[in-house]
């Protein structure tokens, strides 16, 4: 079995450590790297979430070269990985595609990696969600990529946006039945901004998935898709509400896909409202 880096600077038996997404800053990131995540460090951040791995348009040697590279910068501002984002690339070598996601965690010391959209699994988007066969089958295809991935030591999961909610015209919704056809090894996280912004009460969500979560993602705004994202506690989310269910989540992640502000400071004052609430801890 590959064995992963442990994370440094967390016990496993530690909870509601805030990690953040770096897909929030990816336009600071792309014009410096290294004082990006410096800026993050500065602001209290332990841990980071990367994104972007299994890009297929890079040779698979040089996406493990680029975690190496990424994690000493990391390693240098004392930064640890919560967790990554990535897709699967390859439709008819799963395997392959796992094995070099497994590569790629090792660089980052990380055992977990969530699946961000069902665009990034061959043969699948956002529609897979409305037609109950297709939902089934991305729930197959992400549960032999997670049992794969369990036999090198990782976990694989799902991280949902809103759109998964849809009627299926049957009683039931495409996330209820993509999760009622996943196996066991296919881990969760919630992003429980996109969860309200479905309608759902994002607590129950919670709850219903059980020890299957091993990540929820935090965030504010009004329940419009596209529409710039605000500190927590201006928008839908009630962050107080949600504090009981995901008290015993590992991982608490922020994240802004949008905002107009200042991603950095609307990151570091949605961390320090989390845990100025009691909600997370650094």
């Amino acid at each position: 079995m590959t064995t992963f880096a442990a994370k440094e600077n967390i016990s496993m038996a530690d909870k509601r450590v805030l990690s953040v997404q770096l897909f929030s800053v990816r336009q600071q990131l792309a014009t410096d790297l290294p004082g990006t995540l410096a800026d993050l460090a500065k602001r209290g951040f332990r841990f980071v979430e990367p994104f972007g791995l299994g890009s297929p348009g890079i040779e698979p040697g040089q996406r493990v070269a680029i975690a190496t590279q990424v994690r000493g910068v990391l390693d240098g501002l004392g930064l640890g990985v919560s967790a990554v984002h990535a897709g699967l690339t390859a439709a008819d070598d799963l395997a392959g595609s796992v094995e070099l996601l497994a590569q790629e965690c090792r660089e980052f010391g990380t055992d977990t990696v969530f699946v961000p959209h069902p665009r990034l699994v061959p043969g699948h988007d956002e529609k897979s969600f409305t037609n109950a066969d297709r939902v089934t089958d991305l729930a197959r295809v992400l549960t032999e990529a997670a049992d794969r991935a369990a036999d090198l030591g990782l976990r694989l999961g799902y991280h949902n946006h809103w759109f998964e909610w849809s009627d299926l015209g049957d009683g039931s919704t495409g996330y209820q039945r993509f999760w009622a056809a996943a196996g066991p090894a296919l881990v969760a996280e919630v992003d429980m901004f996109w969860a309200r912004v479905a309608g759902q009460d994002p607590s129950a969500v919670v709850a219903g998935l059980g020890d299957r979560v091993a990540a929820v993602h935090l965030k504010d705004g009004p329940s419009v898709p596209g529409a710039p994202q605000t500190p927590l506690g201006t928008g839908i989310l009630n962050v107080s509400d949600l504090q009981g269910a995901i008290k015993n989540i590992p991982w608490h992640v922020v994240e802004i896909d949008l905002t107009e502000g200042d991603p950095l400071d609307l990151l570091g004052r949605n961390a320090h409202t989390l845990v100025e609430q009691g909600v997370s801890q650094w």
